[in-house]
């Protein structure tokens, strides 16, 4: 499994920043980490935006096993969110990586990261942040999985330290803790709002882990986009989860079921999830 990760983070980005200040007091030394035979953590702090693949070098992050990228958010609203996105693009690549192309996605990760973020806002009292899953959007593109920690909207959330401290407890709690679960189900979701409402309470509290989720805004949703989701889930998807409601019209529901069902994908609603 995982045991060498790299925290990527933009020298122009405060919240990026703020996330790696906080997470280097957990940083322990490479020598007695690798004699406890324990997972370890590098910094990689890059010139300009960490969305854009030729920003990066390639060749020192496929070094590692897993790439946590810490990040701003910015929103229109402007609300204060600590979020979780797995990146890639469907519909377009305004902002970084390939059209139609999305990075490796560890839907067991994912879920242990944000089940340690909800356990952190309760243990330090932060209830004056949300905590979110956001849909798969943006660059980079590289085949190392990956995931992005995004602290938002506004540079008065980038620069709030309680904000980065629990980022970066969160991080370093999910490398020490992180154990393969065999008995997880593995989904992709499709379909809802970018902050993914209806599955965020399965990510925290079912037996489903989520790996990239298609928003809805993406419709028309292709054969291409889901297949390049699974084929980019890390584990072994057990099944599509779909935002009943968040697919639109029933024609454009019954659409995706059958690109669904002539690939033999199996599939589920949210509301068929037990919590």
């Amino acid at each position: 499994m995982f045991q060498k990760y790299l925290i990527v983070a933009s020298k122009k980005d405060k919240a990026g920043i703020n996330i790696c200040t906080h997470l280097a007091q957990f940083k322990e030394n490479p020598v007695i980490s690798s004699w406890a035979q324990k997972p370890s953590f590098d910094f990689y702090f890059v010139e300009d935006e960490i969305i854009f693949t030729e920003n990066l070098n390639l060749d020192k992050i496929n070094q590692y096993d897993f790439i946590i990228f810490a990040s701003k958010h910015q929103s229109e609203k402007n609300e204060k969110t600590l979020s979780i996105h797995s990146p890639g693009n469907f519909r377009d690549a305004d902002y970084g990586g390939i059209k139609g192309k999305v990075c490796p996605s560890s839907a067991l990760f994912n879920k242990t990261l944000y089940e340690k973020l909800n356990e952190q806002l309760i243990k330090f009292n932060f209830d004056n942040f949300k905590a979110t899953l956001e849909c798969t959007h943006h660059g980079p593109l590289i085949d190392k999985p990956c995931v992005f920690m995004e602290i938002g909207s506004t540079e008065m959330e980038w620069s709030n330290r309680r904000a980065g401290f629990i980022m970066a407890k969160t991080i370093q709690e999910t490398i020490e803790e992180f154990k393969e679960n065999e008995y997880r189900e593995i989904a992709i979701g499709i379909g809802g709002p970018h902050y993914c409402p209806n599955f965020n309470p399965l990510q925290l509290k079912s037996n489903v882990a989520i790996s990239h989720i298609i928003s809805g805004h993406n419709m028309p949703i292709t054969r291409e986009m889901i297949l390049e989701t699974i084929k980019k889930t890390f584990e072994d998807v057990d099944f599509a989860l779909i935002d009943w409601k968040g697919l639109g019209k029933s024609e454009q529901r019954q659409e995706v079921i059958g690109i669904l069902e002539e690939n033999h994908i199996q599939w589920k609603r949210t509301s068929d999830i037990k919590r």
